[in-house]
């Protein structure tokens, strides 16, 4: 029997991880889901003969999931199947140019030099750097938790906090870049990294350059099935180490007594555990969780990251010119942020992302077509007319690939569904459908994330990509984990 009990709020990847971990620490771990199935974001779509991953689509870090299986006692590959890629990702620019980011150096070394003109040493320079500097700082940074006196004693820490250079932390990625590159392409390709967790690279510290590193240098990866596929592992593991789910059930409020979290109201009635840890956006949890009007409020003033605009077609012809991920630029990507981040606006010539998975799986779209995520970044919800501006959107992004493709696409889609910000935000509680929460435009917002505890509520933690350290599925992972070890820290 467990003698302690524990509550988890939402079953994204992060709650489901905290989970798992809890319940491998002796807790009896319920997890409440207002949705009819676990995932969260990383959920997946079907219609016409098409499958379509809704959520996350870039499988990176895989080495964060292999830790929590090892954690709970048990081996991924019963679980999970994955395996890394020769490609990361293919870029095309307006002016013609491709670029793939292959994971083998030379291959990449030589693709920079005869694809668009980048010295090759520059390339491999820079990925050393960004190397050294995750090594260095950024995994200390992003593996524990900044609020809390014993992250400080450590002498891990206080080398990191030592060795931070100024220019990290006061001159932007772009400006980075800039001095690490000579041509625009490879100043585009690594600046796009930013919208990794939703920023803006010419605002955003050049501290991120460590993001290339867990791409470019730890790969990346796919996992059979599609992304879906990691919903189910985590699932299936926390259903054999004993986790309970309630679906169909949203929270209505987190129980605090005396300072203490004492459970969750749900369909008008108490359940009570000894801790509660929400994996809901944090300003969620404050808002309507937790009724704290005044922390909703002062998160609310933070500049919010991107939400996007999602166009999941069934195509019915085969690119071979595209990869799996395929992104096609802007012709002036500052302009496009000044759009997304000042206007608050959608760009004329966006940025477009297109996952295709069954480039891997046959069975993901009929013989001979293919099924696209089309992602475009725009800004969060504040009340735009989004009918309007998805109409827009579309006529652009059609016309931007047809110039690209050198063919017209809307004939070829005879499946389509849209997935705007306020739907995103009403699936997920995600705030304003910001997929990130907060920015990272500011060393302060980077940096000094919400912590994943209450100061206020003692036995109140949180995870998930709106917390330290941030959002993606690997920074959700370790979310979870300094979580479990909070726990136990404070046991």
């Amino acid at each position: 029997m467990h003698s302690h009990k524990a509550i988890v709020t939402g079953s994204g990847v992060a709650g489901l991880a905290v989970a798992i971990r809890l319940s491998v620490q002796g807790y009896a771990v319920t997890v409440y889901e207002k949705n009819e199935k676990p995932g969260g974001k990383l959920s997946i779509y079907k219609k016409d003969g098409y499958s379509f991953d809704t959520g996350p689509s870039l499988f990176t870090d895989a080495d964060e999931l292999k830790e929590l299986f090892d954690f709970a006692g048990e081996d991924i590959a019963a679980y999970l199947s994955y395996h890394q890629l020769d490609s990361g990702c293919k870029y095309f620019f307006v002016n013609g140019k491709t670029f793939n980011t292959w994971t083998d150096k030379e291959k990449l070394a030589q693709e920079s030099t005869e694809k668009i003109g980048e010295p090759a040493q520059n390339i491999l320079r820079y990925l050393q750097k960004s190397g050294k500097l995750y090594e260095r700082i950024g995994k200390v940074f992003l593996n524990n938790p900044l609020q809390k006196r014993y992250t400080w004693k450590k002498k891990a820490f206080f080398k990191a906090l030592t060795s931070v250079r100024p220019r990290f932390l006061f001159s932007t990625l772009n400006e980075y870049h800039e001095s690490a590159f000579t041509t625009g392409e490879a100043i585009q390709v690594f600046n796009r990294f930013a919208t990794y967790n939703g920023s803006n690279p010419y605002t955003t510290p050049a501290m991120l350059s460590i993001i290339p590193h867990i791409e470019l240098n730890k790969g990346v990866f796919y996992p059979e099935g599609g992304m879906i596929s990691i919903t189910d592992a985590l699932y299936k593991l926390a259903l054999k180490k004993g986790v309970q789910f309630i679906f169909n059930t949203p929270v209505q409020r987190i129980i605090c007594v005396n300072n203490n979290a004492k459970g969750i109201v749900v369909n008008d009635k108490n359940i009570f555990s000894d801790i509660v840890i929400s994996n809901a956006d944090i300003y969620f949890t404050y808002k309507n969780l937790l009724l704290d009007n005044r922390k909703a409020k002062r998160i609310e003033k933070k500049e919010k990251s991107s939400s996007a605009v999602v166009f999941l077609w069934g195509i019915k012809k085969q690119f071979s010119q595209m990869h799996l991920h395929n992104i096609f630029f802007s012709g002036d990507y500052k302009a496009e942020f000044k759009t997304l981040f000042q206007l608050k606006s959608v760009f004329k010539d966006p940025t477009i992302y297109v996952n295709i998975t069954s480039k891997m799986e046959d069975g993901h779209a009929p013989e001979g077509k293919e099924n696209w995520f089309v992602m475009i970044n725009v800004p969060a919800d504040s009340g735009q007319d989004w009918t309007k501006i998805i109409a827009f959107l579309k006529q652009q992004v059609l016309k931007k690939l047809r110039g690209m493709l050198k063919e017209d696409i809307e004939p070829l889609i005879e499946t389509e569904k849209i997935i705007s910000p306020p739907e995103l935000a009403a699936a997920t509680f995600t705030n304003a459908g910001a997929i990130y929460g907060i920015s990272a435009n500011t060393w302060k917002n980077a940096f000094l994330r919400h912590p994943n505890f209450s100061k206020e509520i003692n036995g109140l933690y949180f995870c998930g990509g709106t917390v330290h350290p941030g959002g993606g599925i690997p920074l959700c992972l370790k979310s979870a984990k300094i979580v479990g070890e909070m726990v136990s820290n404070s046991e």
